[in-house]
């Protein structure tokens, strides 16, 4: 049977590039709105109501508008805003989270897509609280870099425009209140928000996070083998996902801590560093923010939700 799927913002970045990733799949028929009534309500809902799947690709309002025009049971929805991300009856939609996320995403109605920042946090610091190595009350700093391609049309235009006078390392979220704040919480099982600082870079896609630990004062306090053997454990129980753990090596820096070292495939690939004697440790993670930070993760999902194998159409 051919699935119905319609992108609701198909001409911003990530519908354009999940629309590229499903162009010649068989399996797929990609319905699409003509461009002078992408706006147009009507037409919208005619196209939301006839899709088997439909991918919300638009801000959050645009995106809560969307799934109010859905009238029937029968169209499933990913949204990749971040309109939903902690809303109930949402599956959250990073596949490897947990053992049997694959299967709640395959059963869902309503998947919501991971926003890019958090799934670097997530993958980082989940499986050390489920392990109890670290406790749900440790206070947790975060930060990193990610291309220009994070912000959309509007940042790719500003820094393309720019070009070499662009600024190459530009902190952001300095209010210290990023719409990311309450998916990072949710879903890291922190009990407390991170002190997130963000940073864009000058470039224009791939992204690499940074989980620093201060284990000194923990009751039980981990070494850098258990913390990379809990992530390694965790991980390795996601069948045919894309999550790696890179082996624990002593290395004062290392080629492929380059947040453009995975662009153009799914993979979000984690190192673990560490001081046992200082009870110091780092997680880094290093992605591709348009693919398992954005396109990538909604086209894993759409293929759990069609009972397909979920590497279809991505590179790993």
């Amino acid at each position: 049977m051919v699935a119905r799927v319609f992108i609701d913002g198909e001409a911003g970045t990530t519908g354009l590039q999940i629309r590229e990733r499903l162009a010649m799949r068989r399996d797929l028929e990609l319905i699409s709105i003509p461009d002078e009534s992408r706006k147009d309500p009507a037409a919208r809902a005619e196209h939301l109501n006839m899709a088997d799947v439909a991918i919300l690709c638009l801000p959050d309002t645009a995106a809560k508008e969307s799934v109010a025009l859905i009238e029937n049971d029968t169209t499933r929805v990913i949204d990749a805003s971040s309109a939903h991300r902690v809303a109930p009856d949402w599956a959250y939609g990073f596949a490897e989270i947990d053992a049997d996320q694959g299967d709640i995403i395959a059963a869902a109605m309503r998947v919501t897509n991971p926003g890019c920042w958090p799934q670097g946090l997530i993958a980082s610091v989940r499986p050390l609280i489920a392990a109890e190595l670290l406790p749900a009350d440790i206070a947790v700093n975060y930060h990193g870099i990610s291309g220009y391609s994070g912000g959309g049309k509007g940042m790719i235009a500003d820094y393309e425009g720019r070009g070499n006078e662009a600024n190459v390392f530009a902190p952001y979220a300095l209010g210290f209140n990023h719409k990311h704040l309450p998916e990072m919480t949710e879903y890291t099982l922190l009990e407390s928000a991170p002190l997130f600082t963000p940073t864009v870079g000058n470039y224009y896609k791939g992204m690499l996070t940074v989980l620093p630990l201060n284990l000194s004062g923990l009751e039980q306090v981990p070494t850098g083998e258990q913390l990379h053997a809990a992530l390694a454990d965790h991980f390795a129980g996601s069948t045919d996902g894309f999550v790696e753990v890179a082996p624990l090596e002593a290395l004062e820096r290392a080629d492929d801590l380059d947040p453009q070292a995975l662009n153009d495939t799914n993979k979000l690939r984690l190192h673990v560093f560490a001081n046992d004697a200082r009870a110091q440790a780092a997680v880094i993670a290093v992605y591709d923010n348009l693919g398992k930070g954005a396109s990538g993760a909604a086209v894993q999902n759409l293929n759990l939700m069609l009972g397909v194998d979920q590497t279809t159409s991505l590179a790993a």
